[in-house]
This record gives C-alpha cells, structure tokens and sequence, in this order.
C-alpha cells in the first residue's frame, strides 16, 4: 500500500512510520471484536493505531488505550488519534505489554482487549528489523501475550485476537493453560472453495457449553467484496 494514509468514512489513518500498514487484518478485527457497550478496551501492538479508531467509532462510551513497544508506531498512533473525532477518549502509550502490565495488573481490569499479534513463529525473520518485530513472534510471543492478557481483563471482560489459521491449535491450547475459554470462532476465507485464511477469536473467563462459531468469506466468485464482509465494514469503507 503505497499511500501514506488510508481514508475511511469517519477518519483517516496515516501509516508512513509504522512497519506495518492498514491490511485486511486489522481492519476485520476491529468490525469484529466487542458487543453490548464495553467501558475501558485495551489494544495491544496499536501500530497506527486503526483497531483503536474502529472501536472508538463503535462504541461511543468507551475508552480506549493504545499500546506498541514501537517508538514511532506509538507516536504515529497519538496522532492519529488527535486527528479522529474520538480524541478525547483515545490514548496511545510507548510501551511493551510486558511493561504496561507489571504497573496495570491487578487494577479494575479491560472490558475488551483486542490484539492483530505478530505471527509466522517458524519463518525465516525479516531483514528489516522493525517490520520482522511486527511481523514475528520475537518481540512478543503467544505464551506471553495470552497470560497477560488474561491478567488484565476485568471478571467479565473478552480478549479478541485474529491470527493464521495454523495457529489455532497453539493458540487454544495456550488459551486453555491461562483459564480462558472461547466464546466465539470465526473461520475467515479468501474465497469460496479455499483454505481457511485466518480465524477471529474471542475469549473470556467464564466457560460456556460450546462457543458460538461461524465463517466469513470475503470475496465472491466474481472477486468483489462479499455480501458478508460488505456487511461487517460498511461502517468504515468508503
């Protein structure tokens, strides 16, 4: 994506000094994630800080921290923020989560943390430093991001997450280890007929008989955006 700014109907995002750019990804978790009206939601690895802006649009009552380990990222994200309608109720901080929760956990935990994780543990890195720690699990990994996690969600609150679909298991069984149950699956596809893409997953405290799980395929036979995912963004594309 060569421009440096990504325009949606209710803000723009500028992306030129993050490793990471506006994707699909992100875009569908934050569609995604959260119900009825969460009080305080916590984005973990914010990059330029979309995730965040998308649940603030959604979700008019709720405030909303930030975090990446990145410099420029965090920096990125904070103006992005003072230039969203959502200004007042949106905060980025420069800070790993390893760090944010040693000062947070045990506080009123989050309603809703939402996370797009780096991914692809077993590839080779990236030359390119700064876009290998977003990319890779080296600068944050599962079995880190999923206990802190739990750590800072309040008794009743959710954790959202999208990642590749062959990490569903690991991240189920890292789940299970940290006393989180999922609550809702989503088995995302390119197009009808292919492999699963990724998988959108919420998890919370309390079990339930069995989570709620669904599919989404985004693109149709002709190759335009499907009925489905036309239907889950229409609030945010142009």
């Amino acid at each position: 994506m060569g421009s440096p700014d990504f325009r949606f109907r209710q803000f723009t995002v500028r992306h030129d000094r993050c490793a990471m750019k506006v994707g699909t990804d992100g875009v569908l978790l934050g569609a995604w994630a959260g119900h009825g009206s969460p009080g305080t939601i916590l984005d973990i690895g914010t990059g330029s800080g979309l995730i965040a802006l998308m649940l603030a649009q959604r979700f008019p009552e709720a405030r909303i921290t930030a975090i990446d380990c990145d410099a420029d990222a965090a920096g990125q994200a904070r103006d992005n923020f003072h230039a969203s309608p959502w200004n007042d109720r949106l905060t980025a901080v420069h800070e790993s989560l390893q760090e944010f929760s040693a000062h947070t956990a045990g506080r009123t935990g989050f309603d809703l943390i939402v996370s797009n994780p780096p991914f692809y543990d077993n590839t080779l890195t990236n030359p390119d430093s700064r876009r290998c720690t977003a990319r890779h699990t080296g600068g944050l990994r599962h079995d880190e991001l999923l206990p802190l996690s739990a750590g800072l969600l309040s008794d009743s609150g959710v954790f959202s997450l999208i990642i590749p679909s062959e990490s569903e298991k690991s991240i189920l069984r890292l789940a299970d280890r940290c006393s989180l149950h999922p609550l809702r699956i989503t088995k995302v596809y390119s197009k009808p007929g292919s492999r699963v893409r990724r998988v959108l997953a919420t998890f919370g405290k309390s079990p339930v008989s069995a989570p709620e799980e669904d599919i989404l395929v985004l693109m149709d036979e002709d190759g335009h955006r499907s009925a489905e995912h036309s239907a889950l963004t229409a609030g945010f594309y142009l």
